[in-house]
Formats: structure tokens, sequence, C-alpha cells
């Protein structure tokens, strides 16, 4: 017997599938005809389920292979978080100079800004400092760190800042001059919705331009200290 028809006999031989071996398999199989075999072009084989339900045994040989519903995906895709952007602003009586030095003084921070519980400056890279958030909302503790590198300042007009790691944030203080004694302080904070808030996602913004305004009232009274 020739190699050929070997192949094809061997194609056609009767050899039951186990139904549970193939439910167990990750990929599905489709029965597929040639218009060369012997059932004839006019002629359609039973479906696979249906020969799967009537018991009919499937000829080993006669699969291939294509994707299916039982197969698990392989994309794996991440969920776009939300960011969200809060300016808040306020008049402080003492001059744009005096309440841009206050500001700067990072490590000072946590004591007038209310969910902030301290600023650590890095001594090697003073440009680079480590944050700590603690605040309770939400009905739970909130948690959160992250090292944020200031940008380079214009004084006494503006201080900006970006994360580099863990809470996804970046920022800016603007200072207005309103007169001698005097300026507006506006801030602005942007800041990536954390996966642990997405179901307050909606109440996050307003409360933390809440807290905000309360950290830039109590600026004002340290900025006079300063």
């Amino acid at each position: 017997m020739s190699a050929t028809a070997s192949a094809f006999t061997f194609s056609l031989s009767p050899n039951p599938l186990n139904l549970t071996h193939l439910l167990q398999r990750n990929t599905s199989l489709t029965v597929f005809s040639s218009a060369s075999t012997s059932i004839g072009r006019n002629l359609k084989p039973p479906s696979l389920r249906r020969q799967l339900l009537l018991g009919v045994p499937i000829p080993h040989g006669s699969f291939k292979r294509s994707s299916s519903i039982f197969t698990p995906s392989r994309h794996f895709f991440s969920p776009v978080m939300e960011w969200q952007d809060c300016t808040v602003k306020s008049e402080i009586d003492v001059p744009v100079s005096v309440a841009y030095n206050a500001y700067s003084d990072r490590e000072s921070i946590p004591r007038w800004m209310p969910f902030i519980s301290s600023v650590k400056i890095l001594e090697d890279k003073p440009e680079l400092s480590k944050w700590s958030l603690k605040y309770k909302a939400f009905g739970r503790d909130i948690e959160f760190s992250w090292l944020a590198r200031n940008m380079q300042p214009i004084p006494n007009q503006k201080i900006h800042w970006r994360s580099l790691e863990g809470l996804p944030n970046r920022g800016a203080v603007r200072f207005f001059p309103k007169g001698p004694s005097s300026c507006i302080v506006e801030l602005t904070v942007s800041y990536e919705v954390p996966q642990l808030l997405a179901p307050f996602a909606s109440a996050l913004k307003p409360f933390l331009e809440t807290l905000l305004r309360r950290g830039l009232d109590r600026f004002a009274t340290f900025a006079k200290s300063y």
C-alpha cells in the first residue's frame, strides 16, 4: 500500500472520540470536509454537535483547530483609570513673596493640609520628596504614599510637581499679587482615582476640593506667622 493510500485510510478509519476529553480541551474542534470525499458535493455531513448528541463515532483525523468560546482569552485588558482635576483659590493677607516662601517649605505642609501626614525631602536630591497621605473618608481609613519631583519653579509665581512613584498625581500652585500686602494663591491638583476609591469617584472630587479649601484657609494663618 502506498503512503498516500495509507494516509487516506487512516483519515477515514472509525475511531470514536471521548466526549469528556473533547470538552476538557482548551481549543474546540471543527468538522470539515473536502469536495473530493465520498460524501459528495451536494451532501453535507452532520454537524459535530449533532454527531456528539446522537453518539455517532467521529472519524479521527477529520478535525482542525479553531478559536472557540471555550478557549480562554489570552488578552487581558487593564481598565483605564480616571483622572480628576481640582482647583481652588484663596486670598492670603501676606505679600506674594511671603506666601511663595511659606508654600515652598514642603516639610511644613502637614501642619496645614488636612490629609497630608508627612513630607520628607531627600537630602541628596532636594528636588525629590516622599509624601504620605492618611485620612478617614467614605467609611474607611485611606493611606497612600508617593515620591514627587518638584519641577523648576518660577520665584513668586509658580511651584509645580509630578509624582514619580506611588499614587499618580501632579499639580501646581500659582501666586498672583493683589497688592503690596496680599495675594491670591491658586492650587491645582490632578490625580488618578485609586482603585480603592473608584466606587466613590463621583463624590471624590467635591470632597477633595473641600479639603483643599480648608487647607488653604489654614495656610493663610500659617503664612502670617512664617
